[in-house]
């Protein structure tokens, strides 16, 4: 278990999405995509039930990593993520997360330390469940439906929603894209990587 002994050194880095094939291609299971795209980079399994989560640990350019998709519903995201922060023991500036975000457009990255959820239910609950927000994020852009007079509804039918046959030929280029980002937190840090890529 000489893996574990350092665990502030371990970093978390987890995919928002929602559990089950009817929903694998919508957009707001972009966070998934990556994670996915990520694991398969680096030959990690994400087999391992952990709570509410399916994880996979490994190393990431000489970095310990675990690798996590929660299993619980997107607006719930912070049962799961909590879980795994507590038992091994990761800090919140040792914590990435990845999802998808309205208000870029589609395949556009941001990545950013902290600040407000922006009425994202995933983002919300897990910082809610660690009592703060002080943790990085790889927003990925899936862009704003057309407004409409029921734009609540308009909204959660468009995340609910597949990718466009354009759409996946968008995300399929961003995925190594965030896996470089994710490498570029690993080795040099967000203020070099968000110099770089934003």
């Amino acid at each position: 278990m000489l893996f574990w002994k350092k665990k502030r050194e371990v970093t978390l880095i987890v995919g928002l999405g929602n559990p089950g094939d009817n929903y694998a291609r919508n957009r707001h299971n972009t966070g998934f995509m990556c994670i996915n795209h990520l694991a398969r980079s680096h030959n990690i399994r994400l087999d391992k039930k952990e709570g509410q989560a399916r994880t996979g640990s490994s190393e990431i350019a000489g970095k310990q990593v675990i690798l996590a998709r929660p299993q619980t519903f997107m607006n719930r995201s912070g049962l799961a993520v909590s879980h795994l922060v507590r038992k091994y023991n990761v800090t919140r500036d040792r914590l990435i997360v990845i999802h998808d975000d309205l208000d870029l457009p589609s395949g556009k990255i941001r990545i950013r330390q902290g600040g407000s959820s922006a009425g994202h239910r995933g983002i919300m609950s897990i910082t809610d469940s660690l009592g703060g927000h002080d943790f990085t994020r790889i927003r990925v852009g899936i862009g704003r439906p057309d407004a409409t007079e029921d734009k609540d509804t308009e909204v959660v039918d468009y995340v609910l929603g597949d990718l466009t046959p354009e759409e996946e030929k968008t995300i399929e280029e961003v995925l190594p894209r965030v896996s470089e980002i994710v490498t570029s937190l690993l080795t040099e840090g967000p203020e070099i990587t968000m110099n770089r890529y934003n």
